[in-house]
């Protein structure tokens, strides 16, 4: 059983971007109904930023992340992204992605701050 491997995490001042990617150790995330994006902010439940579908349809559950990120993939490289653009101090928590019924992985870190 493979898992899920999130990177491209960091420190970033505000107003800045960052783009995550995600990918699966073994499954073909072609195959995949849907893969989702969540985060977890400090002291903060875990919640749902948005997903992409098999055929590449993308929903965005999280009104202010609406416009400034963007979920896409690249199935030749098996990945899916994550583009942040105009981060706030808000934004700062460790993003995971997975499909929905999967365990999570570790996740990546943003931190936004000056």
């Amino acid at each position: 059983q493979g898992q899920w491997v999130e990177s491209g995490g960091g420190l970033v001042q505000p107003g800045g971007s960052l783009r995550l990617s995600c990918t699966h150790s073994s499954e073909d995330i072609a195959r995949i109904p849907a893969v989702a994006w969540y985060r977890q902010g400090p002291g903060q439940q875990r919640e749902l930023v948005g997903a992409i579908t098999d055929t590449g349809v993308t929903r965005y559950t999280l009104d202010d992340v609406k416009g400034r990120f963007t979920i896409s993939r690249d199935t030749a490289k098996n990945t899916v992204y994550l583009q942040m653009n105009g981060l706030r101090r808000e934004d700062t928590a460790v993003y995971y992605c997975k499909n929905p019924a999967d365990p999570w992985g570790q996740g990546t870190q943003v931190t936004v701050s000056l």
